[in-house]
């Protein structure tokens, strides 16, 4: 038999983020606690609104199951001394629930931690309590245990949680669980919405749950009310001529704020579309929730919605809306006009008085390094004399409406009013484009910018801030990463690799870290070397996750533990991104077509690479070598040299894994029929070097010993 379990914590109005987060965290906390309980059960649901969290949990058994098995104890020397059982015996018995004569000792073998010994084993039965008898303290332990940025304590009483509480609805079916939490006893009374149905009323059974509050106007289901409230989102907005602004944070945020959606439509005076779109939006979005309404070209319209709690005269909300709309606007209105009153260049040298970090200087010291890493950047992928000159009017211009009337009560439109007060000062379209595209790739799947000149900043602005960040420590530590470092530096790397034509990939990682220390005109606590040590080791775990993204874990890492062979030098794969993505593309093919030489290639570069441990890498002549298999393995390592020499796009590589997979043959053939460490043989050393040559070789590629997932056996 089983039941479902409802628990439903009513409380004053949650934050949006808190309920979020608690509904993320509810069915992990039930599903660990019903474990430890030993209740079997089926699907773990977390429903909620801004006054209340609900957990259901279907088909929860009614009973724990049965215990009968033999546990392990303490070592014997532990638990008897002088033949007589000592507190660690006794301590075992009881929490067997068995006599300390029922223990025995016995061999045991070695079970993970615990060595191999003689033990004392004690055999545990215990028969399973009902459910109804353990649930309340369980869901007691939930309440106290849900997670939030920030707790209270109200009235006079010690229990922390999001907001006061007000009600508890807990039922095993149509049973009640009865439990206390925050001087609140449990039972079936709940309440519908605050407006429209204030009234307490009884739960019949966790089963009629949603629907009687469905009654009650309260949608307790996120989903059903997010797709409720979009309905009528986007109803409002045909009615209106358009369509809603497609933002999903705004279209999370007002479901987290609402027990039923109802959607208000309101106006500003159309003389207020002169604004940037952008600025409307923001005034929108960033303090009033609401959703702009726009032509399917994109173009505003003089209306906004906004998604209410209730229906009870829409009319005053829509007025109240409407001068607050209206006196915003007019704000954004002023800031604009007064923000163009002066130039975005003569604005460069007010950002000395904001400090980009205490020991790297202000922002305008940021801005001077940026423009010399834009000239050292533009002169790398050879960059016309437009671009160069672009890049550094951009990359001088890049912060300065920092220091912005509008920025400074908007920060988001950071960039984007950047480039409406460059175009109105008349810069070229090209440094406004890249003043609002150096921040470009904006979030995880944000698009990297596309123009050279906005690339060119967004390069420098990051790698300025990663040599100056990890010079003065400051790099990141478990989850902390409070200058964004790991965001910087994967945005960094994909601006190196996406949309590239070959010139990026030429910029050498730790070259550029290096140029960008030597900027530094602070005190700094670590030098140019071990800042570039530091930065390649953090960039190539980033990199590794942008490899895994696009390949997998077997390629990313086969890739990253070999190098790029650049100018007869080897250099760490990360400093060539684009190189790594081209190997470990092509490299990812013959593992997803489970190609059978992988595994010929893994065991010979194993071998290679075990033979010729410790010797110097040389392409030894023949003239050194004189046995028939020696030329042989000249010859395959000759033409394993020439094909790996070159690996800067996927079409090179796929033509080294062939000559890969044919050298790999050819060597295990070779292998198999002489012995090439043989000891007693004066020309060995020269043979060993030669094959830690070709060793080396196939590390330019990757090294196939990492290659272990989907490699036929």
């Amino acid at each position: 038999m089983s039941f479902t379990l409802l628990l439903e914590i009513g409380c004053e109005e949650l934050p949006s983020s808190f309920v979020d987060a608690a509904l993320d965290a509810l069915p992990d906390l039930f599903r660990a606690r019903l474990a430890a309980l030993r209740l079997t059960h089926d699907e773990v649901r977390a429903l909620g609104t801004p006054r209340r969290l609900t957990t259901i949990v279907r088909a929860v058994a009614d009973a724990q199951s049965d215990v009968d098995e033999t546990a392990v104890g303490p070592p014997e020397t532990a638990a008897f001394k002088d033949g007589k059982p000592t507190k660690a015996a006794e301590a075992f018995a009881t929490k067997l629930g068995v006599d300390v004569s029922a223990l025995e000792v016995r061999d045991v073998p070695a079970q993970g931690t615990k060595k191999a010994g003689r033990y004392v084993v004690g055999r545990r039965v215990e028969k399973g309590r009902p459910a109804t008898e353990l649930v309340g303290p369980m869901l007691a332990d939930v309440c106290r245990s849900i997670p939030f940025r920030k707790s209270m304590r109200w009235a006079d009483y010690d229990t922390p949680f999001g907001r006061p509480v007000q009600w508890l609805v807990a039922l095993a079916g149509e049973i009640v669980v009865d439990f206390e939490f925050a001087h609140v006893r449990s039972g079936r009374r709940t309440r519908g919405h605050r407006f429209l149905s204030p009234a307490f009323f009884e739960i019949g059974d966790a089963e009629s749950y949603v629907e009687q509050l469905r009654v009650a106007h309260v949608l307790v289901d996120r989903r059903e009310r997010e797709h409720t409230m979009m309905e009528r989102v986007n109803a409002a907005a045909r009615a209106l001529g358009g369509v809603p602004d497609p933002d999903p944070d705004l279209v999370r945020e007002n479901a987290s704020l609402v027990e039923e959606p109802h959607v208000v439509a309101g106006g500003f005076d159309p003389a207020f579309l002169t604004l940037p779109a952008a600025v409307i939006r923001a005034v929108s979005r960033g303090h009033q929730k609401y959703f702009v309404v726009e032509k399917s070209d994109g173009t505003l319209l003089p209306h906004y919605l906004a998604v209410v709690n209730t229906a009870q005269n829409p009319a005053n909300v829509r007025k109240g809306n409407d001068r607050v709309m209206r006196a915003r606007l007019a704000d954004a209105r002023f800031f604009f006009e007064e923000d163009k009153k002066t130039p975005l260049d003569g604005r460069v040298e007010k950002l000395g008085g904001i400090v980009f970090h205490a020991r790297l200087g202000t922002v305008r010291d940021k801005v001077a390094r940026m423009e010399k890493l834009a000239a050292f950047l533009a002169e790398r992928i050879g960059a016309s004399a437009e671009t160069r000159d672009f890049a550094a009017r951009a990359a001088r211009l890049a912060k300065t409406d920092l220091v912005t009337l509008m920025v400074g009560e908007f920060p988001e439109l950071q960039g984007t009013m950047g480039r409406a007060y460059a175009l109105a000062s008349g810069e070229p379209d090209r440094v406004a484009d890249a003043i609002r595209d150096h921040y470009a790739p904006i979030g995880q799947d944000g698009a990297v910018a596309t123009d050279d000149v906005a690339r060119i900043v967004g390069l420098a602005d990051r790698i300025d801030t990663l040599a100056g960040g990890f010079a003065v420590g400051l790099q990141p530590t478990g989850a902390a990463d409070p200058f964004a470092l790991r965001r910087a530096c994967i945005g960094l790397l994909r601006t190196l690799v996406e949309g590239d034509d070959g010139r990026y990939a030429r910029i050498h990682f730790g070259a550029l870290a290096t140029f960008a220390h030597g900027l530094f005109t602070q005190k700094l606590d670590h030098d140019a070397a071990e800042t570039e040590r530091l930065l390649e080791a953090f960039a190539t775990e980033r990199l590794r996750g942008l490899l895994e993204a696009k390949t997998s874990r077997a390629a990313a890492s086969a890739v990253l533990a070999g190098f790029a062979w650049i100018d007869g030098a080897r250099v760490a794969a990360v400093h060539h991104p684009a190189y790594a993505f081209a190997k470990a593309r092509a490299l990812q093919e013959s593992i997803d077509e489970r190609a059978a030489w992988l595994e010929t290639a893994r065991e010979v570069h194993k071998r290679l690479s075990g033979i010729s441990k410790g010797a110097t890498p040389e392409l030894v002549s023949r003239a050194r070598l004189d046995k028939d298999t020696d030329a042989q393995i000249i010859d395959v390592v000759t033409e394993l040299d020439e094909k790996t020499r070159d690996l800067t796009t996927e079409h090179a590589v796929r033509g080294a894994l062939v000559t890969t997979a044919d050298v790999a043959r050819r060597l295990d053939a070779i292998f198999t029929a002489v012995l090439v460490n043989d000891p007693a043989d004066p020309k060995t050393p020269d043979r060993l070097r030669l094959l830690a040559y070709g060793a080396s070789c196939m590390l330019r590629i990757a090294d196939f010993t990492r290659i272990t997932e989907n490699v036929p056996a």
